[in-house]
């Protein structure tokens, strides 16, 4: 699952890799722990970010590295650090240090800082925080944000074993490929005064802090992939748009300024500045999202609509039998689906009466169109008219041939046409209806129209 914070992030730091002509944006697959680690999630975070239009296509990306191909460095560096006492060795258990502080919420003491021991059995390194003073950590999103030592514990960055702690691993990793932009959530700040302490320990001059702003829903609650809808490939599977979900994504927390919302990525990108994001929680709004994406389908190319509509309409998942499927009959009615679906899955209930033996029995629908005094009376007479072999099959004679039979009820055409849609598409929404009896053909829309007939006589029984 790739989380949208973890697109948008990726998306800044893509934007800012394009705007150098060096630039590159550095994928690296921290892989340290092989519990978390799979070879399929791999390839699903390279899926996400190629529908992202981030991937090896592109110079300015590289990777994807593995963090476990540098394990040597990582200890090189661990036995660097204390033999220049920066760090020391610690025996200490959990329960040890919880019994000498007597709260179990409260971290270590320092007790092993002047033990002098050496590496051995049970022995874990730990980095040696400066006494006094704070680690101030410029961010180019936040500012000036200060950490006191006397809140940062010595922390480790060697177990027992000798395998290095993610907090070594990532500076060791960004000083070897010499990465000069760490952008990444806001979560993640809590832990830049312990890296920043280590790139100082080495004698290097920190990467550029840039600690993006929380994404929330609708209840201003951070996004969560047990109570939300988080994953990308989600949204794409029900048929977002990948460039409607790029615009999207890069509106959370930043905005090129003005009044204009959609906009290419291609157009962002010499706009964008880690400056201009905003500190403040960015929130999810997937009814803007989806009225984005409506606005990114409506302007595609009527062909490209019909390709991107593809999934959905062949899938195994379709509702009707693969040898009902009539591409022509699709391609004329595209146009019209295309100014109302939001999704592309949506596609598939606006289309679905013209390839299944029978529309589909929306139990809503029925009833709000089938009322007494309408329904029966609109069927029978609209079947009747539709009969005569003198009426051209076509939208706006069948249009004026049901005002005809509705003035006769004494209805409006809107009332009068709810049965009509009912009983040929089964809804009481959808494409335009005259359009759709032309290309359903007289003699299903009479059938159709038969079949609700009976329906009707067998309630009334």
């Amino acid at each position: 699952m790739f989380h949208v914070g973890g697109a948008r992030s990726a998306l800044f730091n893509w934007a800012l890799a394009l705007q150098q002509p060096d630039g590159r944006l550095v994928l690296r697959i921290e892989d340290t722990d092989a519990a978390r680690n799979r070879p399929e999630w791999t390839e699903g975070i390279l899926r996400a970010l190629s529908a992202l239009g981030i991937d090896e296509r592109d110079p300015h990306f590289e990777g994807p590295y593995f963090q476990s191909s540098y394990a040597d460095k990582h200890r090189e560096v661990a036995e660097a650090l204390y033999r220049n006492g920066r760090a020391y060795y610690c025996d200490c258990t959990r329960e040890q240090v919880q019994e000498r502080r007597g709260n179990p919420h409260l971290g270590y003491d320092g007790y092993c800082r002047d033990r002098g021991l050496g590496p051995g059995p049970g022995r874990a390194l730990r980095f040696r925080v400066p006494d006094g003073g704070p680690t101030v950590v410029d961010d180019k999103i936040r500012g000036r944000v200060e950490f006191d030592h006397s809140a940062i514990e010595d922390f480790v960055i060697a177990r027992a074993d000798g395998s290095p702690l993610f907090v070594l691993a990532n500076v060791v990793d960004d000083i070897e490929m010499d990465i000069t932009h760490v952008v990444r959530g806001e979560e993640h700040l809590s832990n830049t005064p312990k890296q920043q302490l280590l790139w100082e320990a080495l004698d290097r001059t920190p990467p550029v802090w840039a600690h993006l702003p929380v994404i929330v829903n609708e209840k201003r609650q951070k996004l969560s992939k047990r109570r939300d809808k988080v994953a990308l490939e989600d949204y794409l599977a029900e048929g977002y748009l990948p460039e409607a979900m790029v615009n999207y994504l890069m509106l959370l927390g930043w905005g090129p300024g003005g009044d204009r919302e959609i906009m290419p990525f291609e157009e962002m990108v010499p706009l964008f500045r880690l400056e201009d994001v905003n500190s403040s929680s960015a929130f999810f709004d997937e009814k803007k999202l989806r009225a984005f994406n409506g606005e990114y389908i409506r302007a595609l190319d009527v062909t490209e609509f019909i390709e991107r509509c593809a999934p959905w309409l062949g899938s195994e998942s379709a509702p009707w039998p693969a040898e009902n499927f009539d591409a022509k009959v699709f391609e004329a009615v595209a146009p019209l689906a295309q100014s109302r679906v939001a999704v592309l899955s949506e596609i598939v209930p606006y289309v679905d009466f013209f390839f299944l033996d029978r529309p589909v029995e929306d139990e809503k629908s029925w009833a709000k169109a089938m009322k007494p005094g309408v329904g029966r009376e609109m069927l029978g007479a609209a079947l009747e008219r539709f009969a005569d072999p003198a009426l051209e099959w076509r939208a706006e004679p069948l249009k004026e041939a049901l005002e005809e039979v509705a003035a006769a009820q004494g209805l409006k055409l809107g009332k009068a046409q709810a049965p009509v849609r009912v009983a040929v598409t089964g809804r009481t929404v959808g494409l335009p209806l005259f359009e759709s009896l032309e290309l359903l053909g007289r003699s299903r829309v009479q059938e159709r129209l038969r079949a609700a007939l009976d329906r009707l006589g067998d309630a009334d029984e």
